[in-house]
C-alpha cells in the first residue's frame, strides 16, 4: 500500500496534466463544430481501418469453409451435367431404336467431398491420404478428381480415412483420348515432372495438335467420359511406328492439392459383377 501511495505522489504531476488534457479535449471537440467534425472523421477512419483489418482476419479463417461450400456447389453442378449426358445418350438410343419408351431420369454418379491430409509428389510412387472412409461410402477403385482434373483412385479404405494411388504413380494407368477424337490411349506418369505425364499407345491415325485437351475416354468404371486431364505439350519418340506417345501437361496442380471429390457410381458394382461373371463363364468353357 505504501508503494502505491509513493507511486501516486511521485507521478502526481503527470496524472494532473493528463486529466486537464482530457477535459480540454472534451470541451474543444464537443463545443466547436469544426473540431468536432475533424474528430469524427478521424475516428471514423480509424474505426473503419480496424473493422477492415478484423474483416480480413475473419475472412482468412473462413476460407476453408468457403472453399468447401464452393466444392459442394461444383459437385452438384457436375452431377447434373453427367446426368444430362446420360439422359441425352438414352434419347439417342431411343431415336435409333425407333421406340417411344419413356426413360426415368438417370443420375449415375454422385460426389463425396474430402480434404487431403497427406500428399507426396517427389517420390517414385506417390500416394495421397484423405479424411473420408468406409463410413462415408468410400470403397476401393473409386475415382478421385479436384476442380481442375484427375487426382487418382482409391486404393485402401479405413473407417475414417482412405489412401489414394496418385496419378503421379507409375502403377496407375488411365484410359484417355483427345477431345473430339474417339481414338484413345493410356496415360501414365513417367516419374519425372509432377506437372507432366505421357499418353501412350495412341493410334497413328489419331488427329491432334499441341494445345488440344486430353479427357477421360469413359472406358473405365472409375471415371465417366469427358473429364479433363491435361493439354498436349508435344510428342515423344516411340519404338512402335503404329502408335504415338504424347507429352501431356496435367491440369491438376498436385503441389496445391487441398479439397477433392470422390466419384461414386451407382452402376459400377453391377457392371463389375456382369464382367466378372462373363469372365468366369469363359474360363469354364476353356
Amino acid at each position: 500500500m505504501r508503494n502505491l501511495v509513493d507511486f501516486l505522489i511521485k507521478y502526481s504531476t503527470w496524472f494532473v496534466f493528463t486529466f486537464y488534457v482530457i477535459i480540454s479535449c472534451i470541451f474543444l471537440f464537443d463545443k466547436n463544430p469544426y473540431q468536432h467534425h475533424v474528430y469524427m472523421t478521424s475516428a471514423g477512419k480509424l474505426t473503419a481501418g480496424i473493422y477492415d483489418m478484423s474483416h480480413n482476419v475473419t475472412s482468412y479463417f473462413n476460407l476453408r469453409e468457403t472453399n468447401e461450400e464452393l466444392q459442394l456447389q461444383n459437385a452438384r453442378l457436375e452431377e447434373e451435367l453427367l446426368s444430362m449426358k446420360a439422359e441425352l445418350q438414352q434419347y439417342q438410343e431411343r431415336y435409333h431404336a425407333d421406340t417411344m419408351t419413356v426413360f426415368e431420369p438417370v443420375r449415375p454418379y454422385k460426389f463425396i467431398i474430402a480434404s487431403v491430409i497427406n500428399n507426396s509428389i517427389s517420390r517414385p510412387y506417390n500416394h495421397i491420404t484423405i479424411n473420408k472412409g468406409s463410413k462415408d461410402g468410400l470403397r476401393p477403385e473409386m475415382g478421385v478428381i479436384d476442380q481442375n482434373g484427375i487426382v487418382g483412385v482409391v486404393n485402401v479404405v479405413g473407417e475414417n480415412y482412405s489412401r489414394l494411388i496418385s496419378l503421379l504413380n507409375p502403377n496407375f494407368r488411365l484410359s484417355c483420348k483427345v477431345k473430339g477424337n474417339e481414338a484413345f490411349g493410356s496415360l501414365v506418369w513417367d516419374g519425372k515432372d509432377p506437372q507432366m505425364a505421357l499418353l501412350e499407345e495412341l493410334p497413328r491415325h489419331a488427329v491432334y495438335k499441341t494445345g488440344d485437351t486430353i479427357v477421360t475416354s469413359g472406358y473405365s468404371l472409375m471415371f465417366p467420359d469427358g473429364l479433363p486431364v491435361g493439354i498436349i505439350a508435344g510428342s515423344e519418340k516411340t519404338i512402335d511406328d503404329n502408335f504415338y506417345t504424347l507429352r501431356i501437361k496435367l491440369l491438376t496442380d498436385f503441389s496445391r492439392l487441398s479439397t477433392v471429390r470422390v466419384i461414386s457410381s451407382e452402376m459400377s458394382s453391377e457392371i463389375k459383377e456382369v464382367e466378372t461373371n462373363n469372365t468366369e463363364k469363359n474360363n469354364q468353357k476353356n
